[in-house]
């Protein structure tokens, strides 16, 4: 073999070893955060929206309760989690108000184009509607003038749709 062949077959054996890290790190990254469907983020390994915890205890007990395994309900392509069967039956007969609005991303994001998903975490009740958020910075910020922000999010809300994943 020559000089200049081995030195090529190493360079293909390198930019093969640089490509298949590359794959594999984008893999990780991709399996380790949330997907989105068209409306609502997802939990990529679980399926679980906003993170198995119930969206109606956000109302009803002032705070993110885990749901249980046993009350789970499908619906807008992913799987909810309740902590008590009134719970899922309220779900089940309004989701359009216990859904969080923006599908659980951070209204702050959608406001400026761009799907960030929420942490359930890290929420808030504005005109009677649920809003997850990235960070505490942004919930005060959204917090100071819940309306501007709304306003600006649901007039980019369509356009953020579609450069979500199907």
């Amino acid at each position: 073999m020559t000089t200049a062949r081995r030195k090529r077959k190493q360079y293909c054996a390198w930019l093969a070893a640089c490509g298949g890290l590359a794959l594999f790190l984008a893999i990780n990254v991709l399996v380790s955060r949330a997907f989105a469907t068209d409306r609502i983020v997802v939990d990529w390994h679980s399926g679980l929206a906003i993170g198995g915890y119930d969206p109606v205890a956000f109302f009803t007990d002032g705070k993110p309760m885990a749901g249980s395994e046993e009350l789970e309900m499908r619906y807008g392509g992913a799987i909810w989690r309740f902590c008590n069967l009134g719970n899922r039956a309220a779900f089940a007969a309004r989701p359009d108000i216990y859904t969080p609005r923006y599908g659980g991303y951070d209204p702050l994001g959608v406001a400026r184009g761009v799907a960030v998903a929420g942490n359930p975490n890290v929420w808030f009740i504005a005109g009677e509607r649920l809003f997850l958020f990235y960070d505490r910075s942004r919930l005060e910020k959204f917090a100071e003038d819940p309306d501007r922000v709304t306003g600006s999010a649901d007039r980019k809300w369509p356009e953020v749709q579609h450069t979500l994943t199907p």
